[in-house]
């Protein structure tokens, strides 16, 4: 059966010149709505920002999917966020989108060194390091090793970012099996705070549970982001399904008994995944 995803990039593709007369075409369009549309021409900085923020979890949505037709939609809507952004930095005379472009490759070029300059890093895990050591060196770049992580990250993706720093740093296990001695450990001192019932300590323990299994995850190159939220869609997937058959079963959910909620869910795994 043809994938219908990869035919439709297989048709899809362009020459560089459609490529860039493409992006010439949305800077005019943006220019166009930014002087003629009352909504367009209402946005700054700040009222774009949560929109941005949802366009990107609406990316990272469609890729945790696979499905290409929506990456290809949602990577549209968030190049408009970054086209609409510079055009409001060209109005104030800061910036402009080939500013953008210029310090983009500027960065791209100085970061990777081994592809344009004399150093030598022969895999991915050489060019890590070598990453670390080059911010640091940036002019107005990271003074430190873990600065640079935003604070507005989420929990999860944050807590996967400290550690892999940390790691090109030299602070990591000399091997990946070593850190399942840490995620017992963590996890008996959770199991005492909640016998103890007490809910600080609970709290401050359960995030060093977690702490501990992302860096579990990373040696292990599973990003626990993307893996959670797998278990989400796999969860939905299987109750949406109980629900369905409860419905055919002329019930409804509150009124089913825990085992025979627990047949339609086994049911489930085995029919839908």
């Amino acid at each position: 059966m043809e994938n219908k995803n990869s035919n439709y990039m297989e048709k899809q593709l362009h020459t560089r010149e459609e490529q860039l007369a493409a992006f010439d075409r949305l800077l005019t369009v943006m220019d166009t709505l930014r002087e003629k549309c009352p909504w367009d021409r209402k946005q700054t900085f700040e009222s774009l920002r949560q929109n941005t923020i949802e366009e990107v979890y609406e990316l990272t949505s469609a890729i945790v999917k696979g499905d290409k037709t929506e990456i290809s939609k949602e990577l549209g809507d968030v190049l408009l966020h970054i086209v609409f952004y510079a055009k409001l930095g060209s109005e104030t005379g800061d910036f402009d989108i080939a500013d953008v472009c210029n310090r983009l490759c500027d960065k791209l070029i100085f970061r990777h060194p081994h592809v344009y300059g004399e150093a030598a890093a022969n895999n991915a895990e050489e060019v890590s390091h070598l990453w670390e050591q080059v911010k640091l060196k940036e002019k107005g770049g990271n003074k430190t090793v873990l600065a640079g992580i935003p604070d507005a990250l989420p929990s999860l993706v944050k807590a996967y970012r400290i550690q892999d720093k940390a790691a090109n740093a030299g602070f990591d296990w000399e091997q990946p099996e070593d850190v399942w001695q840490k995620v017992k450990e963590e996890i008996a001192e959770f199991e005492t705070e909640v016998k103890n019932m007490d809910n600080q300590k609970a709290t401050a323990e359960f995030g060093d549970v977690l702490f501990a299994l992302v860096n579990a995850a990373r040696l292990y190159k599973i990003r626990p982001d993307n893996a959670l939220e797998m278990t989400n869609l796999k969860f939905i997937r299987r109750f949406n399904y109980i629900e369905q058959k409860a419905s055919e079963l002329g019930k409804k959910l509150q009124d089913m008994s825990l085992a025979e909620m627990d047949a339609l869910w086994n049911e489930a795994k085995t029919t839908i995944g």
